[in-house]
């Protein structure tokens, strides 16, 4: 879950700061690319330290969490998740209406730019509705 926090997390903040999708996605698994494959073989090197053990139940746990954390994390984090987001293009930012309103607005940092730090604005400008 934290690899795609931080991944996620990088792209949003790349989209709003330009409104590119491409660039943002781009930007975003550039920027955060090396930390989740860091964090991925930490955790990979942790499971498979498991094998070392003389449990059978625990060595075969060691191994299939570290299998699953390298798929996820290579396959699943650096691929798919960038490769879907290219393709849905601005529909990644689409919100219902009624949730938007009834979300709140949470920035880490405030957009120095904007006149009042908690400004509303658009996701995406009634793009997808026709």
């Amino acid at each position: 879950m934290d690899y795609e926090v931080f991944l996620l997390g990088r792209v949003r903040e790349e989209y709003l700061r330009t409104g590119d999708n491409d660039a943002a996605v781009i930007e975003g698994l550039g920027s955060t690319a090396r930390v989740i494959t860091s964090a991925a073989l930490i955790m990979i090197c942790v499971f498979t330290a498991f094998a070392l053990g003389s449990n059978v139940v625990v060595k075969m746990l060691g191994i299939g969490m570290a299998t699953a954390i390298l798929v996820d994390a290579t396959l699943v984090r650096v691929v798919v998740v960038p490769a879907s987001m290219r393709l849905l293009g601005i529909r990644n930012w689409w919100l219902p209406g009624w949730l938007d309103r009834i979300l709140p607005r949470v920035d880490v940092e405030p957009d120095v730019t904007s006149p009042e730090p908690t400004a509303r604005r658009p996701i995406v400008d009634r793009v997808l509705v026709d």
